[in-house]
């Protein structure tokens, strides 16, 4: 995978940087009092800076890898087997499903920390579960996923609440 890697960080890239400048570009309302922290730019340029991060280690690791080598020569990897397609397509899938019903069936009738902390709890567990485990492991396993999603949900609320000074519903 790291040609597609190498393609993906590349449009990751690009999409980062552009929403940095972009969100440069907004006004700030300081000619108003506005109080810094709640210019409409300030959100969107640090994910984007995430991003344009996050790509760049994705680059840099199919760098290592030889992905820059665009043509497939002897040395590519073979396509994928079609059971292995479907598993990417049925994956995807899982992860639109949750994520569509974190945003339009948890948000709003939970409480915004409550429905965080479950979102990442499933997705978690929808990815990382291993069935064929001894039972201390899937134990192990679920308690982690417990606290990497409780650490998530009081996190994100506390920055978006104290930090962004946004109202979450």
């Amino acid at each position: 995978m790291p040609r597609a890697d190498f393609l993906f960080s590349l449009l990751l890239l690009a999409l980062g940087l552009a929403t940095v400048v972009e969100s440069w570009r907004m006004p700030r309302f300081g000619h108003l009092g506005v109080h810094p922290m709640t210019a409409p730019g300030l959100t969107p340029g640090l994910l984007g800076a995430v991003i344009v991060l996050l790509a760049a280690v994705l680059l840099a690791r199919s760098l290592a890898a030889g992905g820059w080598r665009l043509s497939a020569g002897k040395d590519a990897a073979a396509p994928a087997e079609p059971g292995e397609r479907g598993s990417s397509v049925r994956r995807v899938g899982l992860a639109l499903l949750l994520t569509v019903g974190y945003a339009g069936g948890l948000v709003g009738r939970l409480p915004f920390w409550l429905a965080t902390a479950l979102f990442v709890f499933l997705f978690i567990l929808a990815f990382e579960w291993r069935a064929g485990s001894g039972r201390a492991q899937r134990l192990r396993g679920l308690a982690v996923a417990a606290v990497l999603a409780a650490l998530t949900a009081l996190a994100v609320t506390y920055l978006f609440e104290e930090i962004f000074l946004v109202r979450l519903p």
